[in-house]
């Protein structure tokens, strides 16, 4: 019994390590990393040359918006000789650092390592695998820290250090715990199959011993998720958690071949051990703990403006647009959409659906061209949860409701003497498909833009390959936006591609929490609706069907082209054409306006609706020019 007191009392204590006994552990822990970083590049020279995979020609275009300064600097360090150079002297300075020592000097050492890595690393993107970075991090504080005479600034620097580990940890944890991967244990296997960080062996164990390999994936995220615990009860619980994440990156560098990850990682658990140890204890007695309460404020502050950000953000994307109209459907939604034009009263009205976690402003290329060179009406809205629009059904929801819901908008929203024609991108389509059935002697026909199938993940291995991702990615940026995450989101680059009166309303929606959950609601349905299909589409009578396929869309699934066919044979009695969009995508199709514009000339041609431009030509879109204008 004495004995087994003993050793809970030798694992379940504080691990005292002094200020200077951290510094040393960890530059020379960072040293290693470099060193096997540097050797590594040197034995692989051949990757930054010509055709390399990290040859700066090449990789050079990734650094294009980056300011001048920077790519004058990054290019005079990219040359074949200098990298060389430069590693052969990081290899020197990094070697010279396991040396025993504890002078000011050292401090230089590192922030040189810190520097050349922060340098080289663009010059490297393919290969690093984050080691590189925790490194620059690691090597910069205690570079600063070895320069400075000031007691406090040290601490300073060493709690930046142990606050950026239990958040590295802290994050990944809980991002894995997000995805369903990891709460099933599916994860580790997963991982073990893969030829770039799997094993052969580490795979098989995991299949043949289930229920072990469950017991440790669900370990490891409680290690992550858990581990500033260690600062808890006194800096009892440092010892074992420090020592089981040390077990982790051994276990990765051996079974995952990340072996610099082992050294890296665990250059910061020394400043752990010294920020957890009480100030009590002779080894930390005198520390400055003052950074802790100023990294919690500055915490909660970013939190504060992150919510400031989203409620502004959440503002912009329900208040919809001046001319704004909402309209109450049978279940109780409250469907906000636009009436960018009336048109003739005589002509048909265009009603655009757009697709799953897309915006209506998505058709903006599209719907100005035809608001401005026809005399259709043209209508945009909101599917329920998306924008202004609330999902207010009490039930289930189900994919029927986004189909009553448009078919309640066109009877609403439209005079009932005119005649619609519906179109849909994506699950748009789909939903204009099905609302097409009900609509009967009102509809004049159907567009679909790159339109989603009911039996495409029954017959497209790609769609079902994509199906478990698509999942899961909504779901973790739900969870991400929920954390208050959404005020470090970037602007996406197509956002940069539609018209410029519509980009911070689309980018407020983006990064609203609201439509990704809307989006992942409307997923569940559809994947179960979807699944379920079977046998033909059902016929839609009277009635013009125009398919517009995207060509990326077709190329990389040749099912798709055929499913496309097959909506527009579905149509009788009516005139049917299928278009595909040369070197358009699924989204590109939209966003682009020179393949929107293409789109928008099909529409006009098949539908033979005469444009108000000069005859042969069409007018160029007014991209000021606000909806309902």
């Amino acid at each position: 019994m004495k004995f087994v007191k003993k050793i809970a009392a030798a694992v379940f204590a504080p691990a005292p390590v002094s200020r200077d006994r951290a510094l040393g552990l960890s530059e020379r822990l960072t040293a290693v990393t470099t060193l096997t970083s540097s050797l590594e590049y040197l034995s692989q020279r051949k990757e930054i040359r010509q055709g390399g995979l990290n040859d700066w020609n090449i990789v050079k275009d990734v650094q294009a918006q980056s300011t001048p300064v920077v790519r004058r600097l990054l290019n005079a360090v990219s040359g074949p000789r200098t990298t060389t150079a430069l590693h052969l002297t990081r290899a020197t300075v990094a070697a010279g650092m396991l040396l025993p020592g504890n002078s000011r000097w050292r401090g230089a050492g590192n922030i040189f390592l810190g520097a050349s890595s922060a340098l080289l690393y663009p010059r490297h993107r393919y290969g690093t695998d984050g080691s590189d970075q925790v490194a620059i991090l690691v090597q910069t504080a205690t570079g600063a820290a070895r320069l400075t005479r000031s007691a406090p600034a040290k601490d300073a620097l060493l709690w930046y250090v142990a606050l950026q580990a239990n958040l590295s940890y802290l994050i990944s944890g809980w991002v894995k715990l997000i995805g369903e991967p990891w709460r099933d244990a599916s994860a580790l296997g997963g991982v073990m199959r893969t030829r770039t960080y799997g094993h052969p062996g580490m795979f098989r164990w995991t299949q043949d011993h289930p229920k072990a390999a469950k017991y440790l994936t669900h370990g490891v995220l409680a290690l992550e998720c858990l581990f500033p615990l260690a600062y808890a009860c006194g800096g009892r619980l440092a010892r074992p958690l420090i020592a089981s994440a040390a077990a982790f990156h051994l276990a990765n560098g051996y079974f995952m071949g990340l072996g610099r990850f082992v050294t890296a990682f665990t250059a910061m658990h020394p400043m752990v051990a010294y920020t957890s140890t009480p100030r009590s204890h002779p080894a930390a007695a005198g520390r400055d703990d003052r950074a802790l309460p100023a990294a919690l404020a500055l915490l909660a502050a970013a939190t504060a403006a992150a919510m400031g950000t989203a409620v502004q953000r959440r503002l912009r994307a329900t208040e919809g647009w001046h001319t704004s109209r909402v309209l109450t459907t049978r279940h109780g939604n409250e469907l906000q959409y636009e009436v960018l034009s009336p048109g003739d009263g005589t002509q048909p009205v265009f009603v655009f659906a757009a697709g799953m976690v897309s915006t209506s402003e998505h058709f903006a290329w599209i719907t100005e061209r035809l608001a401005q060179d026809t005399e259709h009406g043209v209508l945009t809205y909101a599917r329920a949860g998306y924008a202004g629009s609330r999902y207010r059904s009490p039930g289930r929801f189900t994919l029927g409701q986004s189909v009553d819901d448009l078919v309640d908008l066109v009877n609403g929203a439209v005079a009932p003497h005119r005649k619609v024609i519906l179109v849909g991108h994506s699950l748009g389509g789909e939903i204009a498909r099905r609302a097409a059935q009900q609509l009967g002697d009102r509809l004049h026909g159907v567009v679909y833009l790159d339109a989603s199938h009911p039996d495409e993940l029954n017959r497209s291995q790609q769609q079902r390959d994509t199906a478990g991702k698509l999942r899961t990615a909504l779901t973790q940026m739900t969870w991400y936006l929920r954390l208050g995450t959404g005020i470090l989101m970037a602007r996406p680059d197509w956002l940069e591609s539609l018209p410029v009166a519509y980009r911070k309303k689309v980018f407020a929606q983006y990064a609203d929490v609201r439509m990704w959950d809307a989006g992942r609601r409307e997923w569940n349905a559809v994947e179960a609706d979807f699944r379920a299909f079977s046998g033909a589409l059902t016929p839609i009578h009277g009635a013009h069907g125009l398919v517009v396929s995207a060509q990326q869309t077709v190329d990389r699934d040749p099912d798709q082209l055929l499913m496309h066919k097959e909506l527009a044979d579905a149509h009788r009695d009516g005139r049917t054409e299928t278009v595909v969009i040369e070197g358009a995508g699924h989204d590109t199709v939209l966003t682009m306006g020179r393949y929107a514009h293409q789109v928008a000339d099909c529409i006009t041609e098949f539908f033979g609706i005469t444009t108000t431009g000069a005859p042969g030509t069409a007018a160029e879109p007014t991209t000021g020019m606000e909806p309902g204008k």
